[in-house]
């Protein structure tokens, strides 16, 4: 278990989580566009509205508005794959709850919604290796593919002038903690991931 963070990163980390909650909200909005069990669907209409909900709250919480987008991302349109993808980003999103939380406990009910995102997701992908095959197998490629990319997207949520005397605990704790929940589940056999140089820290 890492340790709470000082006050003075407080800030930092409400401006990453509005951030995460920003583009948590239009890859939802963009999942709902794509071919979704019927269960899924109702999950992800009321999930666009309680990221809504956060999204507001932190705006008013830093006198700041979100970048407002104009068309919706691209998500994967294969469900096998776009159920690892909404899980793996539903994960980073819980670990950066828990370090607000740590810093705010008065935001503890936004750490309980995650933790029912990463539930719900979890599920899914648990249902979709029960069945083995060629989409469970198609799942656990793209969790490998989705692991690669996760080291470069944690330096820039921990790139601030306040996190960098925690910079690797930090990094390490988070990835860590993705790699825990993938094992878990049964998207990767074992062994931790490739870690990037911290250097990308900076430049990313």
């Amino acid at each position: 278990m890492i340790q709470p963070l000082p006050s003075t990163c407080e800030r930092a980390i409400l401006e990453q989580f509005l951030k995460a909650e920003a583009m948590a909200l239009w890859a939802v909005r963009s999942a709902q566009a794509q071919d979704v069990p019927p269960g899924v669907l109702q999950f992800l209409r009321r999930h666009e509205e309680e990221e809504a909900q956060h999204l507001k709250q932190f705006e008013q919480l830093l006198g700041t508005s979100s970048h407002g987008k104009t068309a919706l991302p691209r998500v994967p349109s294969q469900w096998r794959v776009l159920a690892v993808h909404l899980y793996g980003y539903e994960t980073l999103g819980l670990e950066f709850a828990k370090l607000l939380v740590g810093l705010r406990p008065d935001l503890s009910s936004i750490m309980d919604d995650e933790a029912v995102h990463v539930g719900f997701f979890e599920d899914e992908v648990r249902a979709i290796l029960v069945h083995g095959g060629p989409a469970a197998e198609g799942s656990r490629q793209a969790a490998e593919a989705w692991r690669k990319r996760l080291p470069r997207t944690v330096d820039r949520y921990l790139h601030d002038e306040s996190l960098a005397p925690f910079l690797v605990a930090l990094r390490q704790h988070i990835l860590d903690a993705v790699d825990a929940r993938f094992m878990a589940v049964g998207l990767v056999a074992g062994g931790k991931g490739e870690r990037t140089p911290l250097a990308t820290a900076a430049s990313g």
